[in-house]
């Protein structure tokens, strides 16, 4: 049975969290109006981006922290995926997402490949996480990506050997102004990327990137929903905030798969095998 799907691509204040939740609040509540029983959120979504020494100040427990509550609760009507700042207990911090639904944290995925090249700094900060898993929802099962996990080819792919029939990518991805806002790079790319994925893994993908401006950094927007077969079905604004609504049809994963066999065909142990082989080469 089908479901309709929703993404939210916000502007968060930086280390603000009570204004974040109240502002996930009212997408969520859009959403629900829209009938929607899923909304994703970008990375970092309660916290904001560029938190530098903040990233301790709002990090938390989802399980127990006070301020989350709301969204624990509103999730009794409607699935809700976010990013946030996750303390561990190991005392690590980490960019992480988070599954909330029922009334309950059903999972956490911590940000594998936090980047420190070119303008990124989130190495400095955060922590790296260590696996990457499928989880079962009412909706389905589903599999959770931060960012640049989503550039890493082994991370959409494994979670969907897992089983996972929907991809989530919370995304931050900034820009430098200038040229035509209507086709950047940026955008085409991404859109580009994110479609290859939903084809070759016969899966729904679903990219909610952030807009604003955070210390002289904008973010673009563009999320987008895809189906199986790459077809883009929903497209959000340019550098505004928006709600993007998607109508999700499970029995699409089986015809996608059935008709391109990429994933039935595909041979995990020939990768086991061959990964074994390389591993003790130089460079590897």
């Amino acid at each position: 049975m089908g479901f309709r799907a929703a993404i939210a691509q916000v502007d968060s204040r930086v280390g603000d969290l009570p204004y974040n939740v109240d502002h996930h609040l009212a997408f969520v509540d859009r959403a629900i109006r829209e009938k929607a029983r899923l909304i994703v959120f970008p990375e970092l979504s309660l916290t904001g981006y560029t938190l530098r020494d903040l990233a301790a100040d709002v990090a938390l427990d989802p399980v127990t922290s006070r301020v989350l509550m709301p969204l624990l609760a509103k999730s009794r009507k409607i699935t809700i995926v976010a990013g946030f700042v996750e303390s561990g207990k190991d005392h690590g911090l980490y960019n992480a997402a988070v599954c909330f639904e029922d009334g309950e944290v059903l999972q956490v995925h911590r940000k594998i490949y936090p980047p420190t090249y070119g303008m990124f700094e989130e190495g400095r900060y955060f922590s790296r996480g260590a696996s990457v898993r499928a989880f079962d929802s009412k909706l389905g099962r589903l599999g959770m990506l931060v960012c640049e996990d989503m550039w890493h080819l082994p991370l959409p792919y494994l979670l969907v050997r897992d089983g996972a029939e929907m991809i989530l990518g919370l995304t931050a991805s900034p820009t430098r102004m200038g040229g035509d806002k209507d086709d950047l790079s940026n955008a085409r790319i991404n859109h580009e990327h994110q479609a290859t994925y939903a084809r070759l893994l016969s899966s729904y993908v679903l990219f909610s990137n952030r807009v604003g401006f955070e210390d002289g950094v904008s973010f673009w927007g563009g999320s987008v929903a895809n189906d199986p077969f790459g077809h883009q079905l929903a497209r959000g604004k340019y550098f505004e905030e928006d709600l993007l609504i998607a109508d999700i049809l499970p029995e699409e994963v089986r015809r996608a798969r059935r008709l391109s066999r990429h994933v039935l065909d595909d041979d995990p142990q020939l990768v086991l095998d061959t990964l074994r082989r390389l591993k003790n080469r130089p460079n590897f």
